[in-house]
């Protein structure tokens, strides 16, 4: 193992100079991008036109079986012995799109009788939360229950400041609820590709209160291919309660190839101003496939970096422990980790991780294989492996 303590100095692969910034709403990063080149997409969910469906009995299992890291109480899964709402009564076929959207909407803890052999629920429309329901949610598929977008929708919605879905505070960007968990699903072939205002999170866009995931997978879930802040093809998410961190535990977001989540920016995850703490989880073959950086470079649209994460904003804390990041790519910055503190007061702490072969098409930070950071000082890594 290596813990890197050199200086975060720039590497540019393009041979030009840059600078990386956002605000809390809207990114100013400088980049040094031209169009096209980068890094091709290698499959799994990249590219234009209809996503590929992928078969969820081929993936990986959740979460990374090397990692070691601690849950706090708070990370780990929620109580669901007493649900609210039980989707199916004990066959494949009564699990039905729109009972499951029903169920969410109705709010509580959301478990699911749909026979004793796995199953796949393909949504014929985007699952929302209530913001007056809860104050907790939590989706537990039991590790049985796949969710699919069918290659044409987002899977699962929660927005605090989405009127139609109630508003409940004078104060929608910095609330406490609803509390959503979701835990043992697996989430595939979401599709958030021309969703405006928000766009982003092909499987899981959340906005408000908190979000915790727990022991599921990311198959081949997409956003927009293109764009300087579009991102999150599996989740994407803003305005945590009182900055508090998403929780991400024992989670596979790809894992092998054909399984990737693609979009512009953040393959795996993608926020502006929210802190994740990502405990014994796997990233691979996530794919930033946008090109031109951000904000896009003349003649560009757009976009291009953070294979398996992106994070922006001003304070806020990435937090990796037990994590292995492997095989993710970005056309642009980061192939592992795009990282920008505008006001360089976030930071950046690896923890007993491994990650390996996240190539960046033009630039990263020198010492810091497949990650761009700029942050308050140098990442804080020990006991990983970055290469």
């Amino acid at each position: 193992m290596r813990t890197f303590t050199l200086s975060a100095t720039l590497m540019v692969l393009s041979g030009a100079s840059l600078l990386a910034g956002c605000g809390d709403g809207q990114s100013t990063t400088d980049s040094p991008s031209g169009g096209g080149g980068g890094v091709s997409s290698s499959g799994g969910a990249g590219g234009t036109g209809t996503p590929t469906l992928t078969n969820p009995d081929d993936g990986p299992p959740p979460g990374n079986p090397e990692g070691q890291c601690d849950v706090p109480a708070e990370a780990q899964a929620e109580d669901t012995s007493a649900p609210t709402t039980v989707v199916g009564q004990g066959t494949a076929a009564s699990c039905t799109s729109k009972a499951f959207v029903d169920a969410v909407a109705a709010g509580g803890v959301i478990t699911f009788d749909c026979g004793p052999d796995p199953v796949t629920i393909t949504l014929t429309e985007t699952a929302k939360i209530f913001n007056d329901k809860g104050p907790k949610i939590v989706i537990d598929g039991g590790d049985k229950v796949t969710l699919s977008g069918g290659g044409k929708v987002r899977i699962l919605y929660q927005n605090t400041c989405d009127e139609p879905q109630v508003w409940t505070t004078s104060h929608c960007d910095d609330q406490d609820h609803p509390q959503l968990t979701v835990q043992h699903l697996t989430f595939v072939n979401g599709n958030a590709r021309g969703e405006k205002d928000p766009d982003g999170g092909g499987a899981i866009f959340v906005r408000g209160g908190r979000l915790k995931v727990v022991r599921s997978r990311f198959f081949n879930n997409v956003v927009d291919d293109t764009g300087p802040d579009v991102g999150g093809a599996a989740v994407r998410a803003f305005d945590q309660s009182e900055d508090k961190p998403i929780y991400v535990v024992q989670s596979t977001f790809g894992g092998k190839d054909g399984f990737g989540n693609a979009g512009s920016n953040g393959g795996g995850l993608s926020s502006i101003g929210v802190s994740y703490t990502v405990l014994n989880s796997l990233f691979s073959h996530n794919e930033a496939i946008g090109n031109g950086a951000n904000p896009a470079q003349s003649g560009t649209p757009g976009g291009g970096s953070g294979g398996a994460i992106y994070c922006d904003g001003n304070t806020f804390t990435l937090t990796l422990c037990g994590v292995k990041m492997t095989d993710n790519t970005a056309n642009e910055g980061g192939g592992a980790i795009f990282f920008v503190s505008n006001d360089l007061s976030g930071t950046l702490v690896i923890k007993d991780s491994v990650l390996s072969n996240n190539p960046s098409g033009k630039f990263e930070t020198q010492g810091y294989p497949g990650i761009f950071v700029l942050a308050k000082g140098d990442p804080q890594v020990s006991g990983s492996t970055i290469e």
